[in-house]
């Protein structure tokens, strides 16, 4: 059967292709020159699947499109507190290249904006290092996130440093509050070079997709960003990613983006997917008109809105059974299924905690349980200690370890574990009640 996604993007870029409003870039004169009639998407998934669709293969300058990644990079080289003290995390409402500052702190109010994104850009590499070594610490760490070796588009620099007035002000501005600690015009060539690397929707696409697998890079499996400064870049994204019409796109598209003046748009849906378009006439804010079209026709055609919550599953636990042995054991099944988070492991708890379930043995069966996210684990083990505690006589059927509770670094070291309910000993009545398959 051949997939009917990459039928469903030909149709999308065919429902937005006739838009012929808004205007190339004007100030840089590589983007001004830019074929406006370019278009594409990409979908990255978390296992390394891409789809496409239209000029896939045409490369752009990534522009802002770089400052989410730049700032994981640096949250990552310094810390949180270092780059915190640096650049704030607080929407601006202001257009992108604001000559703003926080009136008590004197920082750029996020790092999305590019007076934060020139002060991040400014805090990788040692002190006093030159504009060529800061753009290469970044080109290398772009190209983590794309999977391949990005590079820096010469004349795209050039032409950018030609009209760079407003970015060299900002700069300054910086620098007399000692913001930026080295000097201001190496911050901005470096910064422009920062912005001037090449990238396809296929690269972004998969960029987004590293952010949207919690830092892991689908295609290589390298670990990219740690989860907490990947969590950390997410949070901003969402909140500052489209400058002054953040609030809006949070609303209506609902997926944490980040635009660029080139024309592209990429977007992250933690846990599923990565999305990038491409279109280079821009709308007054400064992103595509046409790619932030696409994403409203995916997030209402796919339901992407993160607060579109999904459909809870209807009951984690699959089958609870309860019956008394041949001892006269009472003997209890818990078999689950599904994801668990903190939801569903308060569910299973609650339900182990009631009265009517007075047990002697209790067997946890996680056989058809895929994932158990950190909180859900941490709830488990300790309900299964403290039954353990009460005297229960407790048994786990985890193949895939999902617990990771019964080594000898474990809360429950001693846990008993078995692969199948025809394993058990002394407890004949309920090998016999099992002799068919569990449904």
């Amino acid at each position: 059967m051949r997939s009917p996604i990459p039928d469903y993007l030909d149709e999308i870029l065919d429902k937005h292709r006739p838009d012929r409003s808004g205007a190339n870039a004007d100030y840089i004169p590589a983007l001004a020159s830019a074929d406006p009639e370019k278009l594409a998407i990409a979908i990255s998934t978390l296992d390394g699947v891409e789809y496409t669709s239209g000029d896939s293969e045409f490369a752009f300058s990534i522009q802002s499109m770089s400052k989410p990644f730049v700032y994981g990079m640096a949250l990552e080289r310094l810390g949180l507190p270092a780059v915190l003290d640096t650049v704030g995390v607080e929407p601006t409402g202001e257009a992108f290249n604001e000559l703003s500052l926080d009136k008590a702190s004197g920082k750029p109010l996020n790092p999305m904006i590019n007076a934060g994104a020139i002060a991040v850009h400014a805090l990788l590499g040692p002190r006093g290092a030159s504009a060529a070594e800061r753009a290469e610490i970044v080109r290398a760490g772009l190209s983590e996130f794309a999977g391949r070796d990005l590079r820096i588009d010469a004349s795209v620099a050039e032409s950018e440093r030609a009209g760079a007035y407003r970015n060299v002000a900002i700069a300054n501005m910086l620098r007399s509050y000692d913001i930026v600690a080295d000097d201001p015009d190496e911050a901005v060539n470096g910064y422009i070079d920062q912005c001037s690397i090449l990238v396809t929707v296929a690269d972004l696409a998969l960029m987004a997709a590293t952010l949207a697998g919690g830092g892991i890079n689908p295609r290589t499996g390298h670990r990219v960003l740690s989860p907490r400064v990947n969590r950390q870049v997410l949070g901003v994204m969402m909140t500052c990613g489209m400058y002054d019409v953040a609030g809006d796109w949070m609303t209506e598209v609902g997926v944490p983006a980040k635009s660029g003046v080139s024309g592209g748009v990429f977007g992250v849906l933690p846990g599923q997917v990565g999305i990038a378009a491409y279109s280079p006439r821009l709308d007054g804010h400064g992103s595509s008109v046409r790619g932030t079209r696409i994403f409203r026709t995916l997030s209402d055609d796919m339901g992407l809105h993160i607060m579109e919550a999904p459909e809870p599953a209807r009951s984690i636990i699959r089958r609870d059974r309860r019956f008394v042995d041949e001892d006269g054991e009472m003997v209890r099944i818990c078999s689950l299924q599904g994801l668990i988070q903190w939801s569903g492991a308060e569910n299973v708890l609650r339900t182990m905690d009631a009265p009517e379930s007075s047990t002697t043995v209790f067997i946890l069966d996680l056989r058809r349980v895929y994932s158990i996210n950190d909180v859900a684990r941490r709830l488990f083990t300790e309900a299964l200690a403290r039954m353990e505690g009460d005297g229960v006589r407790v048994m786990l059927m985890d193949p895939e370890n999902l617990l990771a509770c019964a080594g000898p670094d474990s809360p429950l070291p001693g846990l008993e574990r078995i692969d199948s309910l025809r394993h058990l000993k002394g407890l004949k009545r309920i090998r016999n009640a099992v002799a068919a398959p569990i449904r």
